[in-house]
């Protein structure tokens, strides 16, 4: 493994950690706690219960996605149509992330109304803007990469 990937996997790996520990130990936590504040809607349980996994689930297949990218640049295909490709995907999961938290909104807005915090909606909506901001960079990377690609195969068809 080279050294230059192997801060960044490794950042992979750290970013990961934590949001496993929270589906595993806050988010029941969190749908619990809503059920409660709400007890004529307990089905709003199921509700969180669904937007935050079903969140977590494009999140680690972009790291998935990441870690692949990062194998391609060790092995030296970086310029490639397979990083193309997970650029691609990445982008997609975070579209995903944004969609899934824009529709779980009303949820938040609830469970911020019942409990006076307005900062639960300030997360929600952050958790929005970042993986917008993701998706973007993803997608002017996957713009770029592409570019080179068609670059360098017009080079190498040049004699």
């Amino acid at each position: 493994m080279k050294r230059e990937t192997l801060f960044l996997k490794i950042a992979v790996f750290l970013i990961g950690t934590p949001i496993l520990a929270l589906c595993i130990f806050l988010v029941p936590n969190i749908a619990k706690y809503s059920a409660e504040l709400y007890p004529d809607i307990a089905y709003m349980k199921y509700l969180i219960l669904i937007v935050l996994y079903s969140a977590a689930i494009p999140f680690y297949f972009a790291l998935y996605q990441a870690l692949r990218l990062l194998n391609y640049i060790d092995k030296n295909i970086a310029f490639s149509e397979l990083s193309v490709w997970s650029l691609r995907k990445i982008k997609y999961c975070a579209i995903t992330i944004s969609i899934l938290y824009a529709a779980g909104m009303p949820l938040f807005y609830l469970v911020a109304e019942i409990d006076d915090a307005p900062g639960i909606i300030l997360i929600g909506l952050a958790v929005i803007f970042a993986s917008m901001v993701i998706a973007v960079f993803a997608a002017v990377l996957q713009r770029l990469l592409q570019e080179a690609i068609n670059i360098k195969s017009e080079n190498d068809l040049t004699v």
